[in-house]
C-alpha cells in the first residue's frame, strides 16, 4: 500500500489539527506558554470575541491541554485561571517551531516580538528534528517514511 491509498482517517497531524488547528487557539496557548492565565487577559492581549474565546478555552480544557484552577479577586466573584497541563505543555515545541518558521519566512523588518534563549547560556533557542539515538540534527532528505501499523487502505 503507497501512502496515496492510505486512509488519513487515523492520521495524527490531522487529528491534532482536529484540536488546536485554529488560529485562535493557537493564539492562545501563545500566551499560555508566556504566562496569561486569566479570561480577561488573552481577551484583551488576543483581541478576539469573548463568545470564540469562551468556546476556545471549553475546547482546550475538555481536551486536557488546559486545566482550569479557581481564584478569586477581593470583593468578586470566583473565577477560572486557564494553565497548560503537561498535555498542553508538550506542545510547546510546535509553537516555537511555527516561531522559528515565521522569523524566518513572515516576520518584518522590525525584528520577532520575543527573543527566546536558553537561560544557561544566553544562545537563541531553535526546534530541531533528530531520531531518538541523538544523531545530530536531520533533514527530511535524511529521513525514511513507512506506512504504520495503524494504516488502512482508503474507502
Amino acid at each position: 500500500m503507497e501512502w496515496l491509498e492510505a486512509s488519513t482517517e487515523n492520521c495524527p497531524v490531522q487529528r491534532t489539527l482536529d484540536v488546536i488547528g485554529e488560529k485562535w487557539t493557537l493564539l492562545i496557548l501563545r500566551d499560555a506558554v508566556n504566562g496569561v492565565r486569566r479570561f480577561d487577559d488573552f481577551h484583551r492581549h488576543i483581541g478576539l470575541s469573548e463568545a470564540v474565546l469562551s468556546d476556545r478555552l471549553r475546547k482546550l480544557t475538555s481536551a486536557g491541554i488546559l486545566k482550569t484552577v479557581p481564584y478569586r479577586e477581593p470583593g468578586s466573584r470566583s473565577r477560572n485561571e486557564y494553565r497548560l497541563t503537561r498535555k498542553g505543555w508538550d506542545l510547546w515545541p510546535v509553537l516555537m517551531a511555527l516561531s522559528q518558521w515565521g522569523e524566518a519566512y513572515a516576520l518584518g523588518s522590525e525584528g520577532p516580538v520575543l527573543d527566546v534563549r536558553h537561560t544557561e547560556c544566553d544562545a537563541p533557542v531553535r526546534v530541531v528534528v533528530e531520531c531518538s539515538a541523538e544523531h545530530s540534527p536531520l533533514t527530511p532528505r535524511e529521513v525514511t517514511a513507512r506506512l504504520g501499523t495503524g494504516a488502512r487502505v482508503r474507502s
